[in-house]
């Protein structure tokens, strides 16, 4: 066990936070103390929206409901039974849905090996698979608060399209979407209009804190989960959050906040191998959403393992997580972690949530808006308009074309090497692939192979998934990344019903939206396209490989 676990641990409910501890005394001033002082865990608990100052009091008024929401989600779990029987016979679960959406049902189905297909692409490939896999007994859960994301709109129009080719009339093509959404947003309108079941969500909490609402808990459960549990490991921890002793969305509040305030940004997560290795995307999501904006932030680094490249360095902390652990297992995996969490996955939810709240008051900024989420979305509707310009290439080899930055090498291997090397000091590299998450994964191997070649963090973000996660921090965080960019053409696209584009048409554009968006930043981009997918994925590893 490193030093920085030994100490006090702050426990309740089953859920554990080893290290926060020495943490905090690594900042000017102790962080937690300075949080005590003000009264800020009971007033959270309390649901005290002037914690983040006054601009951000009216968003944090109706953003706070995920403090109790577990409570209120119990009166979902009758429907939820009821709905389940009535589907019986669909036991193909998609969930249709963007960032907190989706992910946290991701991460529940994953941990408890129960099967889900996540659609948050706007892949052609990637879809038409997911069209094609089980499509008679096929469940839709059509989710997002807003009911304007682009990407759900498309996914619902694809499949009801698919559902009425396979024979079935419109009524009968109800049957196989539930919609999840807040009341009155326009995708309980689309719900009217395909004659399909609605779940209401929690209008008082948003998409990120989402995770023990209608939006985790109703694909969970279709998928056989039984999502009664992750409310009882909330509920059983929610007593401590307004404590000042004993707290653990305290402790990892106020280490991250504290880490911050000393100068390291970066929270590598580190999966320790008990049982919770997917809650990291979700936890990645949940930070950098909250807190990149405002030239500040956490940038969270997710690792595929414990001895993975790209968790260390002086402005990195590192944060390990897992399930319980048994009697005198040491936390982290192996991996030596600066703070280590473990516990039930629903404690885990609550526990990150408050605690990236708790550090959103350290840094201060406003946990709960996104203000430069929507941006690459507004640049890609531009380019939906017109043809999307790709630039001049600037080489093609083998199945890759290279589109370097003006004035830069124009080779593979040089544009590369140019884009490790030129990594700020303080920065990060963060690799952007609009390719398919299932298909071409190999891809993500990238991340690991060029953390290798760096003393500096890098991220990996299948698009438009990050756009919903990381997005917000690229373009509102500190201003000190660097980007790969990667996509590939589409074999065979997929037109969007009723809409002017395809979805290879959307995913093209996504990516030039995010490119501009990037670029207006003076941030340094590469793109590289993928003439042929599998090839260029294979040759883009091995150049890797020899850099």
């Amino acid at each position: 066990m490193s030093d920085a676990l030994t100490g006090p641990a702050d426990a309740s409910a089953g859920l554990v936070v080893h290290g926060a501890d020495p943490v905090d005394r690594s900042a000017p001033a102790s962080v937690r103390q300075a949080l005590v002082a003000g009264g800020v865990p009971a007033r959270l608990a309390a649901q005290d929206p002037t914690l983040w100052g006054p601009a951000a009091e009216a968003t944090a008024r109706t953003r706070l409901g995920w403090l109790d929401t577990h409570r209120r989600s119990v009166e979902l779990l009758p429907q939820l039974a009821e709905l389940t029987a009535e589907l019986g016979d669909l036991d193909h679960v998609v969930v249709a849905g963007m960032g907190g959406s989706s992910l946290a049902a991701e991460v529940v189905t994953r941990a408890l090996g129960r099967p889900l297909t996540v659609l948050d692409t706007t892949d052609a490939g990637q879809v038409r698979r997911a069209l094609t896999d089980r499509l008679d007994n096929t469940v839709v859960v059509l989710a997002g608060k807003s009911g304007r994301t682009v990407e759900t709109d498309s996914h619902w129009r694809v499949y009801r399209q698919a559902f009425l080719d396979s024979g079935l009339t419109a009524a009968e093509a109800g049957r196989h979407f539930v919609v999840v959404t807040d009341p009155g947003s326009p995708l309980e309108a689309v719900a009217a209009e395909l004659g399909a079941v609605t779940v209401p969500a929690d209008p008082r909490v948003g998409g990120r804190y989402a995770a023990l609402t209608a939006f985790g808990l109703v694909p969970a459960a279709l998928a056989g989960v039984a999502v009664d549990e992750l409310l009882e490991q909330a509920g059983a921890l929610a007593g401590a959050l307004g404590r000042d002793a004993d707290n653990p969305g305290l402790a990892l509040g106020a280490a991250l906040g504290a880490a911050a305030t000393a100068g390291r940004d970066k929270v590598a997560l580190v999966p320790d191998g008990t049982g919770l290795d997917g809650l990291g995307d979700w936890i990645e999501q949940l930070l950098a959403e909250s807190t990149g904006k405002a030239g500040l932030g956490l940038l969270p680094v997710v690792l595929e393992s414990p001895t993975a490249p790209g968790g260390a360095g002086p402005d990195v902390l590192t944060v390990s997580y897992g399930g319980s652990l048994t009697p005198g297992a040491m936390p982290g995996g192996g991996r030596a972690p600066d703070v280590a969490v473990n516990g039930p996955l629903g404690a885990q939810f609550l526990t990150w949530e408050y605690a990236t709240a708790i550090a959103g008051v350290t840094l201060g900024v406003n946990p709960f808006d996104q203000p430069a989420a929507a941006e690459s979305g507004e640049q890609a509707e531009r380019f939906l308009a017109a043809a999307a310009p790709a630039g001049p290439t600037s080489s093609t080899e083998g199945a890759i074309e290279v589109y370097a930055p003006a004035g830069g090498p124009a080779d593979l291997a040089g544009a590369l090497r140019q884009l490790v090397d030129g990594i700020d000091a303080g920065g990060y590299l963060a690799v952007l692939a609009y390719l398919d998450r299932i298909g071409d994964a190999d891809v993500a191997g990238l991340r690991a192979l060029l953390a290798g070649l760096t003393a500096r963090p890098v991220t990996f973000g299948w698009g438009p998934r990050y756009l919903h996660a990381t997005g917000q921090y690229h373009k509102g965080g500190p201003q000190v990344g660097s980007f790969l960019q990667l996509t590939g053409t589409v074999g065979d696209d997929l037109p969007v019903p009723g809409k002017p584009y395809s979805l290879g048409r959307l995913q093209e554009a996504q990516a030039a939206g995010d490119r501009r968006a990037l670029a207006r930043r003076g941030r340094p981009v590469l793109r590289l396209h993928l003439t042929d997918r599998s090839a260029g994925v294979a040759q883009l590893l091995d150049a890797a490989r020899q850099l």
